[in-house]
């Protein structure tokens, strides 16, 4: 088929299987775990103390590893987000092969740009409270998912655990500091 033809829409079903053919779905979903539970509630303990009611942890082994709450207001920075600010914690004492290993914990789904600094880590899981369209009704939020995220990266597999503790967390929106 050549090229006219394709952009004539005759190809349209081709040019969207070679463009999908290797991003396989590469978030999966996982349930779950006994102490998934007490590790949420420390990143929404983060987000209590944040800009805006965001907290992460990141645990490797069952221990933390990292913690991390936004701060875009007090440093000025709009890439100050929780996930960002634990990732940067994180590599303050590890390697970046050690995020292989490692879950990380968030109070929100992670936006899109969070949920592709954690596929370029290489976290082995997220785990998340709030979903975006939860947020969405108490905060902006740019309306692409983290298994939307995921399953467009197809260098990347990572396990995705969401809505736990999920009340806990958007319970916060309702405290929001000014």
């Amino acid at each position: 088929m050549d090229r006219r033809t394709l952009l004539a829409g005759g190809g349209t079903f081709l040019v969207a299987a070679a463009l999908t053919r290797d991003a396989h779905g590469r978030g999966r979903s996982v349930p779950v775990t006994p102490e998934d539970s007490r590790f949420m509630q420390l990143a929404i303990d983060q987000a209590k103390d944040g800009d805006y009611p965001f907290g992460a942890i990141i645990v490797r082994d069952g221990k933390v590893l990292a913690l991390g709450r936004n701060s875009t207001k007090r440093s000025h920075d709009p890439t100050a987000h929780a996930e960002m600010v634990a990732i940067r914690a994180f590599l303050e004492g590890h390697e970046p092969d050690d995020f292989k290993e490692a879950t990380i914990y968030a109070s929100g789904e992670p936006c899109p740009m969070c949920m592709g600094a954690i596929l370029w880590c290489g976290f082995k899981r997220v785990v998340y409270a709030a979903s975006i369209a939860e947020l969405s009704t108490k905060i902006e939020q740019i309306d692409v998912r983290a298994w939307q995220i995921a399953n467009a990266a197809p260098f990347a597999s990572i396990e995705i655990s969401s809505g736990l503790l999920a009340g806990n967390a958007m319970r916060l929106f309702s405290t929001e500091k000014e």
